[in-house]
């Protein structure tokens, strides 16, 4: 009796906490007119910002991803001084106001710092650039991916990359075709979640790059000028490509296992 006290109460709060996620999602579905979000899809400042949103994420995902996966291996594998120091130093982003993580962005890509001195040099001013709203996806976005690659390499024997090693494999060799392989689920859900939070973000990017504006900008913009109404369509269409974006990814980072059940 006390179990099924226990499930019930636990499932009940369940229900709730699935409520309050799903409920503002359909509420602002259902409560949007199809005209109002068909004139939204045909308005090329709208259909501009959507696009520029989608390219800098993936842009931010593939590159900051590449440059981080070896970093993350290292971080399963090896012990060396003030790791959980490091480990903190890799969630920063996260705990930090995304406002003020856009200042402390400023204070490296301006354009008298050294980064937006070299930007300048062949014609990058990142401030108002893409490449400015790229590196803002990527500052709030990398911790997830480091943290689920981490963990996929963290699931590797590591029996097998030291078989491989003592076979003659090179270092490299046994990275590329045995850990990435091994730890490729959770690869891949990490750059799911970091595709879908640089391209949720709102408050790095409006600092560095108000224009051009990405899709959540622009959202903030139309409600700020003229009201609920207008800002409303323009949410639709980047919550709904927002879910289909993620479920499409997300079938990629299933386990094959799983999939093929």
């Amino acid at each position: 009796m006390q179990h099924r006290t226990f499930y019930l109460i636990a499932n009940l709060f369940g229900a709730l906490v699935l409520l309050f996620i799903v409920a503002p999602v359909i509420s602002i579905v259902l409560s949007t007119d199809y005209k109002d979000v068909a004139l939204a899809v045909s308005d090329k400042e709208v259909t501009a910002s959507i696009w520029l949103t989608i390219i800098a994420s993936i842009t931010a995902t593939f590159i900051f991803a590449a440059l981080s996966l070896p970093f993350a291996w290292l971080l399963a594998r090896k012990k060396f001084p003030f790791k959980r120091l490091v480990s903190g130093i890799i969630d920063l982003p996260v705990v930090i106001p995304h406002t003020a993580a856009g200042i402390a962005l400023l204070g490296i890509i301006s354009r008298h710092s050294v980064a937006g001195r070299l930007g300048a040099s062949v014609g990058i001013d990142f401030i108002g650039h893409p490449a400015g709203i790229i590196i803002a996806m990527a500052f709030v976005s990398l911790p997830f991916f480091i943290n689920s690659a981490r963990d996929g390499f963290s699931s590797v024997p590591e029996r097998l990359e030291k078989a491989a090693l003592n076979l003659g494999a090179s270092p490299a060799r046994v990275f590329l075709t045995i850990s990435v392989p091994l730890a490729m689920r959770q690869i891949v859900s990490g750059c799911v979640m970091m595709f879908a939070r640089g391209m949720s973000e709102f408050g790095a990017v409006v600092i560095i790059a108000y224009h051009p504006m990405v899709a959540p900008v622009l959202i903030y913009e139309r409600f700020s000028s003229f009201g609920l109404q207008y800002a409303r369509p323009v949410a639709v269409i980047l919550i709904i490509l927002s879910v289909v974006f993620f479920l499409f990814m997300r079938l990629f980072s299933k386990d094959p296992e799983n999939a093929r059940n």
